[in-house]
């Protein structure tokens, strides 16, 4: 049996959703559309399991976008594969006027329902007390008090799921179909087997947007409502007016408000007056970015160390335990050298999802999200590429597909197109590594890191890029559509160190076994191709070293053995192809050979380095990442190969360019076109060769 969560954004559906399922869930698309559903298992009553699915949040059945028309789609087709037999609306307490018009649509529509009121202790904080019993009545449904964030009141939901599928009934209102429609929707009732009469008036006002219709259904459905004039607007307008005055009746009923409570401001609107203050907010905001940005280079340096040196000794150990043979460098220089070059990033990735977290948990996230819509409405952006433009210091990927909900195709078009430009966990690696090589770890007034201001720098060089960019994309494709953002504040909460754990745990994993198969994959074809090469120039590179260096000392020469080795081997030569485009920008070829590898994954642009640095560097001291970085030497010049200016240039073009096939892949499925993936593509490109030219330039 499925059981359908249904409520508005904020309700506290999904934390409901994740007590009831644990870790029975999975994450998919709904059929035929790019909308995420998760959907979980759930042991209920004497063993029995029930399918939960977690459907969208929504405010109400008339969709504003492409994850609320999933909803009704889904509601409204019972041969869908995701057609609940029940639905469990959660609705906040301290909101129910607004959660009601939802359930009671979702009610009428002929799916039997389950009223479960959530945030009940934050009712209470404003002085609504709610008499559920009364409320029961009322409705002809379950009510049921349930806290989704502490899982109370979950023994007593499961078992009245289990009774109610035990005894599916409805309670609708046959009223609200007015008299002069009751005809055409007995008739469009009985042709499409609908269960009410209010379902086939939303076959009649809103067959556009139900892909499930054939062209023959849509076309009767038209000329259904060209024969009685049907506005469909008006019907919606005169719908929702009606519900709110039956609901307000009601409300009079079973709700007390006390107003020497209701009337005063909460703690969460008091902490609001400052922290989405128009100078303070933003003021506090780059505090704490500042923060967690000082954290990933003060707080995680100690495990970095210590995982650094732990693969240099495990290493240099292997090397000298295991015979010398072809086997032993692969595995060593490797296997080992390319996923130690993610491995070392683990305590960075985990400290910054920790803060991110905290901040999701704690309500803050969704305070931030109102600060940037402030901002960005001024480029001309749509207030809903907030969300989208926050989530992708995450990643792109989910970042992309969030921007669903925006409604307008060229403010979501324009908000794909300018999503990866924001600095994601996959730049933190190249980032990390780069200014602990160029940037010193002091501190400016004994406060303020340096390491910590040069990334938060390029994490805001990255976000407002986004927003010059989104603004000249707005000229371009020449959209003047006003589009508005409403957002319901949570309130402030303390969070809940598991689900904080869990975040953590989750997202590392996801780096650690993502990026890792894609650099076991790399590190292995990469040694392969660094340690063959075609013709004698390979072969018998060793020889032509002895004959020109006769006096050079054993160690001495094996270094360069393996140095020109590496020179004239597949690697080698590809990169020194390649050269040639990236020279200007102050990178030699083994940089080259990391840029095209990290096309897969940017975070593989450190893994690539350290497989390619470690073929030949058999020093103890050169055994660590930062050591072989540090002490590599341009054999032409005889500097550093990460100078001052080259890791500044490097940098730069990482804060711009667009290297992620998932990223490519992702966008095309959005756009459903070669066209924009390939326009975003080379504007970036063009972006972070221009700028990491003119950085190496200034810095030369």
């Amino acid at each position: 049996m499925k059981v359908a969560l249904i409520g508005n954004p904020n309700c506290g559906k999904s934390s409901l959703f994740n007590h009831l399922t644990g870790l029975r869930q999975k994450i998919g698309n709904f059929p035929g559309v790019t909308v995420d559903k998760k959907v979980g298992f759930c042991k209920i009553h004497k063993g029995s399991d029930i399918e939960v699915i977690d459907l969208p949040g929504t405010y109400s059945i008339y969709p504003n976008s492409l994850d609320e028309q999933v909803v009704l789609e889904v509601l409204s087709n019972k041969n869908n594969p995701d057609f609940p037999d029940l639905a469990v609306v959660v609705a906040d307490a301290s909101n129910l006027k607004r959660n009601l018009l939802l359930f009671e649509q979702v009610n009428d529509l002929g799916i039997p329902s389950i009223l479960a009121l959530n945030m009940l202790d934050v009712a209470n904080e404003v002085g609504i007390t709610i008499n559920t019993p009364k409320l029961e009545k009322i409705l002809g449904v379950p009510v049921l008090e349930v806290n989704a964030r502490e899982g109370i009141g979950l023994e007593g939901l499961k078992l009245t799921i289990f009774k109610t599928l035990t005894n599916l009934k409805v309670h609708v209102n046959p009223e609200i179909v007015g008299e002069e429609y009751q005809e055409i929707a007995t008739e469009i009732k009985d042709k499409f087997g609908l269960k009410t009469k209010y379902a086939a008036m939303q076959f009649l006002g809103q067959n556009a947007k139900l892909s499930f219709l054939s062209t023959e259904d849509v076309d009767y459905l038209l000329q259904k409502s060209k024969e009685i004039n049907f506005d469909g607007d008006k019907f919606q307008a005169d719908e929702v007016i009606e519900r709110y005055k039956d609901i307000d009746t009601s409300l009079d009923k079973v709700v007390e408000v006390e107003h020497e409570k209701h009337d005063v401001l909460t703690l969460s609107q008091k902490i609001d007056n400052i922290l989405i203050h128009r100078v303070w907010g933003y003021v506090i905001f780059l505090g704490i970015l500042f923060l967690i940005f000082q954290s990933v280079f003060s707080l995680a340096g100690y495990p970095m160390d210590l995982i650094d040196s732990g693969i240099a000794d495990l290493n240099n150990f292997l090397k000298d335990e295991l015979p010398q043979s072809k086997l032993t460098d692969l595995l060593t220089d490797g296997l080992i050298a390319g996923i130690g070059g993610v491995l070392i990033f683990i305590p960075q990735i985990a400290f910054l999802f920790a803060f991110i977290s905290v901040l999701e948990e704690s309500g803050y996230m969704a305070r931030v999200v109102v600060l940037m819509d402030r901002v960005i409405r001024r480029f001309g952006l749509s207030g809903k590429s907030v969300v989208p433009l926050i989530s992708s210091m995450a990643c792109a990927v989910p970042a992309i597909m969030s921007a669903r909900t925006i409604g307008n195709w060229k403010d979501r078009l324009i908000t794909i197109m300018v999503t990866p430009l924001m600095s994601c966990s996959a730049r933190l690696p190249i980032y990390t590594i780069l200014i602990a090589l160029v940037v010193p770890d002091q501190k400016l007034f004994g406060i303020f890191g340096y390491q910590g201001l040069a990334l938060m720098g390029l994490y805001l060089l990255g976000f407002f890029s986004a927003l010059l960019a989104g603004w000249m994309m707005k000229y371009f494709l020449k959209t003047s559509e006003k589009s508005y953002f409403v957002m319901e504040l949570p309130t402030y909460k303390k969070p809940r160190w598991t689900q904080v754990f869990y975040t953590i745990l989750e997202k590392v994993k996801t780096f650690v076994f993502e990026a890792g198969k894609v650099i076991v994959a790399i590190s292995i074809v990469l040694w392969v191709l660094s340690s063959y090469g075609p013709g004698e120039n390979f072969s018998k590179v060793e020889e032509h070293v002895k004959q020109e260096n006769p006096t050079m000392s054993t160690h001495e020469l094996e270094r360069k053995v393996a140095s020109q080795k590496l020179q004239n081997s597949y690697a080698g030569i590809f990169g020194r192809f390649i050269e040639p485009a990236i020279k200007p920008l102050g990178y030699d070829w083994k940089i080259g050979i990391a840029l095209i590898t990290s096309f897969a994954a940017r975070e593989v642009f450190v893994g690539t380095i350290s497989t390619i640095y470690s073929i030949g560097a058999d020093d103890a001291d050169e055994a660590t990442i930062k050591s072989r970085l540090k002490k590599e030497k341009n054999p032409d010049t005889g500097l550093p190969v990460f100078s001052v200016a080259t890791s500044y240039s490097l940098l730069i073009f990482y804060a711009f360019a667009m290297m992620c096939m998932s990223t490519i892949a992702v966008v095309y499925r959005e756009t459903k076109s070669w066209k924009w993936p390939m326009i975003q593509l080379a504007y970036m490109s063009v972006l972070a060769y221009v700028s990491a030219l003119a950085v190496y330039w200034a810095l030369s």
